[in-house]
């Protein structure tokens, strides 16, 4: 693995820019550059301890790989790089109009009738979530503002977690 160490970040163990914004296929490309060097088969012959460390090596790339791949994965990731920790289960502060937002989401969910009901708010939610990843990636590549880019992840949390309800809810109308 080189001049690579285990502690290194991800973007480090990519050879990847330290920003929100990554092409997904340089992402795959290098995983599998870097899984076909660690690979345990290919120490085989250097014996017990050489073959752990590459299976450590191997542990470490799938995990860094899982985490840059996800966008809201690799954001928090970002934010905790950056001395910005997500923190979701102590810190709860949310915008005003964000919980506005969200209040008017739980109305539309338990008002919903039918699978067309559902399709306008799931379609709100995918818009809602594209503008947040537009927010994050210009909170930490362009402004450098990771408090702030947090604060977006924690919103993203609520959508993804609040999309899934909406799944529950298509599967309770048989859809």
């Amino acid at each position: 693995m080189g001049a690579l160490s285990l502690s290194d970040n991800d973007f480090v163990l990519f050879g990847l820019p330290e920003r929100f914004a990554q092409d997904r296929g340089a992402i795959d490309t290098r995983w599998k550059e870097l899984q076909r060097e660690a690979h345990p088969d290919r120490f085989a012959a250097q014996g017990g301890a050489a073959q752990r460390a590459a299976m450590q090596w191997s542990v470490r790339i799938n995990e860094a790989y899982n985490r840059l791949k996800d966008p809201a994965r690799r954001a928090a990731y970002l934010c905790e790089l950056r001395r910005a920790p997500i923190d979701a289960e102590r810190n709860t502060s949310m915008p005003q109009a964000f919980l506005m937002q969200q209040m008017h989401w739980r109305e539309e969910l338990e008002e919903a009738r039918s699978s067309d009901d559902l399709d306008v708010l799931a379609d709100e939610l995918q818009q809602a979530r594209a503008k947040v990843f537009d927010d994050i990636e210009r909170l930490l590549d362009r402004e450098n503002d990771a408090a702030a880019a947090a604060q977006q992840v924690r919103g993203l949390m609520f959508i993804e977690r609040f999309a899934h309800d909406v799944e529950a809810r298509f599967d309770q109308l048989g859809q």
